[in-house]
């Protein structure tokens, strides 16, 4: 007798854990879809994987829509479901994906927000480095932009993964991937003079080596971060609307206006896909439209 629903879904969720060693926020996330998507099978007296088919799978896209969920969340929620299967067939558990082949909602390309050059400038002079949390804060967004990191990668960056001798820092991405990212010298500058000036006053003994810290001294949260962003992009009189990830986004979409290759912005933004990179080649390719037409002498 083949197990239930309920007890597939947490051989799934052992399965997430144990063999492919996902991150507790994937195991969260594919638990959540696989568990709302079996509440909704047991309102249908559904108790067996062999019992969906096709149809009760559309269904439940409709379902998820009439929630209120964006294409592109329904999108996540099914390619979480199509990996549960998979799992299943994997494991003789199904016969058959009741996902495969059907149409999704189409998802609109947002493409990121990003800050001019100028902008960038102007958010980095407006900061006041005339106490330590000023120092952290200019060498914060310094490093930021100048690394493309993660809100996760710089919460956690460490003293020792700062490789100021050749220009290098050690970030541990996403699924523990450690990669090398070059680092600008202007960041350089004040990382160190931070370091020099402005951390001794924040740390303490448990502090842990982590370059940005609070006032408490421990080191700074999402939230800290995102906060900092807001208040010196405001001083700076920008009134778009900027988060932290602002400065990834302007990180990798500088660099191609540049002329960066995209693989190598790939290598720096740690993207496991070159195609998520490629969502920055059509912010450039705004900014190259727009160039051609203000200096085109055929308007």
């Amino acid at each position: 007798m083949k197990p239930n629903l309920q007890i597939l879904e947490q051989m799934f969720k052992n399965y997430l854990v144990s063999e492919l060693t996902s991150s507790p926020n994937t195991v969260d996330a594919y638990s959540r879809d696989v568990h709302r998507f079996n509440t909704f099978l047991e309102g249908k007296g559904i108790n067996s994987p062999d019992e969906v088919t096709p149809g009760i799978a559309s269904g439940y896209i409709r379902y998820l829509l009439q929630l209120g969920l964006s294409p592109r969340s329904v999108a996540r929620n099914i390619s979480s479901l199509r990996t549960f299967w998979s799992f299943l067939i994997t494991n003789n558990y199904a016969q058959k994906d009741p996902f495969e082949g059907l149409e999704l909602p189409k998802t609109a390309k947002n493409l990121p927000d990003v800050l001019s050059v100028e902008e960038v400038e102007r958010m980095l002079e407006a900061v006041r480095i005339d106490s330590p949390l000023g120092l952290r804060d200019r060498a914060l967004l310094e490093f930021m932009y100048a690394t493309g990191a993660r809100v996760s990668e710089v919460i956690n960056v460490k003293i020792s993964d700062l490789h100021t001798d050749v220009g290098f820092v050690r970030f541990i991405g996403k699924g523990d991937k450690e990669r090398l990212v070059p680092i600008a010298e202007s960041a350089i500058y004040w990382v160190q003079r931070y370091l020099r000036d402005g951390r001794p006053a924040l740390a303490k003994p448990s502090s842990g080596g982590y370059i940005f810290l609070n006032n408490r001294g421990g080191k700074l949260s999402r939230m800290g971060i995102w906060k900092i962003v807001r208040r010196w992009t405001e001083h700076a009189g920008i009134k778009k609307p900027v988060h932290p990830h602002t400065l990834r986004h302007s990180f990798a979409t500088h660099l191609l206006e540049g002329g960066a290759d995209i693989r190598a912005v790939q290598q720096m933004l740690g993207h496991e896909s070159i195609a998520t990179t490629q969502i920055y080649t059509n912010v450039s390719k705004e900014w190259i439209y727009e160039i051609y037409h203000k200096y085109h002498p055929r308007k």
